[in-house]
């Protein structure tokens, strides 16, 4: 476990360091809290010339507002720290890297999906390269290789994976610490729930405002609320509105701004001509475990198998920004109930099915939905894992098998 003091690296710095290599413009996307700043700055001091300038200072706001020419005239490596802050310095640093198009002049950074933003002027094509950076995975936090996503689909056969010796409340514990450097650092329950509630604050003060002007707050406030009660469920928008008395197209909207400034993720439906009738609808999913927890249950770890589903979906997408597989995060859900709750599919259209279960043993239905897919995909279909809160590591046979969760962050490629 790191102290309070220590800085955790990122798998995400070697890509920022690829990327500033051959790029000129690289954006730093992710929620806030998550560390963006801090790592920018560790990239930035690796460079023989570099300034930074943050935008969270209204001096330096000011500034580039009233003179965004001025502003970038630097000979060396810029970061710009909250970019979105003001617009108009994306049409002067695309005028400024197309005059001197050298790669590495400017690593920007945002609390929100910059190109998603109606301000933004222009998204820099061919110029830019995107980096996602999430809460800490449990293989940053532990010091571990976070390899799972690359180490399943290179296997010939089913993954062994080692005994952390983690218990059901061991992976509970890791679900309601979360990944937010602030929180997973406290030491107590009281003391990170003091963190979500500033933060889910934080957001509606100023992320959400940044993103678009909507009138009634309390409506969001209570659509995150309903929100977190529904984590790993398929999302329902006419439901939704219901229940708030607004809208579907006002729900949609506000589904939309979450997604943009990284509270909230949709996981889209999987189908194929050779499986049943599938449902189409997104499937939900928080970006951090441990705010869902919090708003599960404030007064400690909640017990739902939809957070565990959370935790590995969270997981398996943080991975996927920085797998060498190229990979696409789905689930499966048909009209005659058969499920899977991730689906990764490779860029040559291999299959990987996972099943989570909260669990400490596995059940014969606890696999039907994989088979289904085996039978249905044949050699497509790489292979089916559950993750579950046991130990072992088995083999069910037809390429199917249970893994303790812990995998995820051990795994090696």
């Amino acid at each position: 476990m790191k102290t309070a003091v220590e800085y955790v690296p990122r798998h995400a710095a070697a890509l920022v360091a690829e990327a500033l290599a051959d790029t000129r413009v690289v954006i730093l996307n992710g929620a806030r809290q998550v560390g963006k700043s801090t790592l920018a700055e560790r990239v930035l001091r690796e460079a023989p010339r570099w300034t930074a300038r943050f935008l969270d200072d209204p001096q330096t706001r000011l500034a580039a507002a009233e003179d965004p020419v001025g502003f970038l005239d630097f000979d060396g490596l810029m970061l710009i720290d909250e970019v979105q802050r003001v617009p108009d310095l994306w049409l002067a640093i695309k005028n400024a890297v197309d005059r001197d198009p050298r790669p590495g002049r400017f690593i920007l950074t945002g609390s929100a999906r910059l190109l998603a933003l109606q301000s933004i002027p222009d998204a820099l094509p061919g110029r830019s390269e995107t980096i996602e950076l999430w809460p800490l995975s449990q293989g940053e936090i532990d010091s571990e290789p976070d390899g799972f996503v690359d180490a399943v689909f290179s296997a010939g056969a089913l993954l062994q994976a080692r005994n952390t010796g983690l218990s059901k409340a061991g992976y509970l514990a890791r679900v309601a610490r979360g990944g937010y450097p602030d929180a997973f650092r406290r030491d107590t329950p009281r003391r990170r729930n003091r963190f979500f509630s500033s933060y889910l604050n934080d957001i509606m003060v100023r992320d959400v405002r940044q993103v678009a002007d909507i009138e009634r707050v309390a409506d969001m406030r209570r659509l995150i609320a309903l929100l977190g009660g529904r984590c790993g469920c398929l999302l329902n928008m006419a439901s939704l509105a219901r229940e708030l008395t607004i809208t579907e197209p006002t729900v949609r909207r506000y589904i939309q701004i979450l997604e943009t400034i990284y509270v909230i993720q949709l996981i889209p439906a999987w189908s194929s001509g050779a499986t049943g009738r599938v449902m189409r609808a997104p499937k939900l999913m928080f970006v951090d475990s441990g705010l869902v927890n919090y708003l599960q249950a404030p007064g400690g770890a909640g017990q739902g198998g939809g957070l565990m589903e959370n935790f590995v979906m969270s997981e398996l997408a943080r991975q996927l920004t920085w797998a060498e597989t190229s990979a696409s995060l789905f689930h499966y859900h048909d009209r005659e109930g058969r499920e899977v709750d991730a689906v990764l599919e490779d860029s040559t259209g291999r299959i990987v099915g996972i099943e989570v279960k909260s669990a400490q043993t596995i059940r014969p239905e606890d696999l039907h939905g994989l088979r289904y897919l085996k039978e249905k995909l044949g050699s497509r279909m790489h292979a089916g894992y559950v993750l579950y809160c046991g130990e072992e590591s088995l083999s069910f046979g037809d390429g199917i098998g249970c893994l303790p969760i812990s995998a995820l962050w051990t795994a090696r490629p």
